[in-house]
């Protein structure tokens, strides 16, 4: 099963803390998540 939207941020900002180098995408840039991908993601969220 694929990653969701949140868990491949979540995994990215580990990354960057543990010194990658990577950078997190601006708002709105190419290849960042849209608004439509949170509210999609949100849809499918599990309750914790």
């Amino acid at each position: 099963m694929a990653n969701g939207l949140y868990k491949n941020i979540q995994n990215k900002r580990r990354r960057i803390k543990a010194g990658s180098g990577e950078t997190m995408r601006k708002a709105g840039s190419k290849g960042a998540p849209t608004n439509k991908a949170f509210k999609q993601a949100k849809k499918t969220a599990k309750k914790r």
